[in-house]
């Protein structure tokens, strides 16, 4: 089986359901095509998510022209230390670019402002903190702009979509000084049970993806059996996180199925309970 070979639809769900977290723009085919497959399997709905200016533009764009399209803009926390202090080696898909210091970031963040405002905007993220890829140096601009969007989707009414990458007690602590916006959303959640318990206290959506399914995930099953039901997501991260057993292979919305029913194993729900649970949480959480 060739590792760039898409994985082949799963058994349909009988209640529809949403994906909380993809990135179409980085997966194969066309919107249409990826959007058409997800609503064979009754993937009805997709939340689209920005990275960067020119990803969330895109991302508001798609959701204005499909109606089970929602989006979320935001700057993703290691863009906004390339933003300051520029990207030599290219890693994001910009390419190598300059730093352009604070004033750049203000400018990116005012960009975001404005999307976040449209209506076929529902949440701000992918945003929060990532020390798996920034170093200290980073670290101040990853804050700075967390900050600044917390406040975007507070203004706006937004959901605040969160990346937490080996961060855990960072995030929590921002989220608290900050305040919160009434509603915030972990995607691909990563914490452990306890933390889970902490999120349910503060009423935080926990979103699971498709790598509570590998082998070496029993921490991340832990949480999800902690979580409490009303507050439980799902989604892809697609093009990444493909649940077993085709980890490696391109991740897509159809997929949702496949994590859903790994989940419900968990939970120790049936499939329909549990996706109703989560269709009805997708809907408060993005209130669409």
């Amino acid at each position: 089986m060739s590792r760039t070979e898409a994985p082949p639809l799963p058994e349909p769900l009988r209640v529809p359901v949403a994906d909380s977290h993809t990135h179409l723009d980085m997966q194969d085919g066309t919107v249409e095509e990826g959007l058409a497959r997800a609503a064979a399997v009754n993937v009805t709905t997709v939340v689209q998510v920005g990275c960067d200016v020119k990803g969330s533009r895109w991302a508001a764009e798609t959701a204005a022209a499909h109606a089970n399209v929602h989006a979320a803009v935001a700057l993703h926390p290691n863009e906004a230390p390339r933003i300051v202090h520029g990207d030599p080696d290219g890693w994001s898909r910009q390419g190598a670019r300059e730093g352009g210091g604070t004033a750049a970031l203000h400018e990116a963040l005012a960009e975001i402002d404005a999307l976040a405002a449209l209506p076929h905007v529902r949440g701000v993220g992918e945003t929060g903190l990532d020390y798996f890829r920034t170093g200290p140096e980073g670290m101040a601009a990853q804050e700075e702009s967390f900050r600044a969007h917390i406040e975007i989707a507070k203004r706006h009414g937004k959901a605040l979509v969160i990346h937490d990458r080996e961060a855990h007690a960072d995030v929590l602590r921002i989220l608290a000084d900050a305040g919160a916006p009434e509603r915030t959303v972990f995607h691909c959640y990563s914490g452990d049970a306890d933390m889970a318990r902490v999120c349910a206290e503060a009423g935080y959506f926990m979103s699971f993806a498709g790598n509570m399914t590998f082998k070496n995930a029993q921490p991340l099953r832990d949480a999800l059996a902690a979580a409490p039901l009303e507050l439980v997501l799902v989604e892809t991260d697609a093009p990444f996180l493909t649940p077993a057993p085709y980890r490696g292979r391109p991740n897509a919305p159809y997929l949702i199925p496949v994590t859903l029913r790994a989940m419900a194993a968990v939970k120790d729900l049936d499939e329909d309970t549990l996706a109703e649970a989560i269709a009805d949480n997708t809907a408060r959480a993005f209130d669409y």
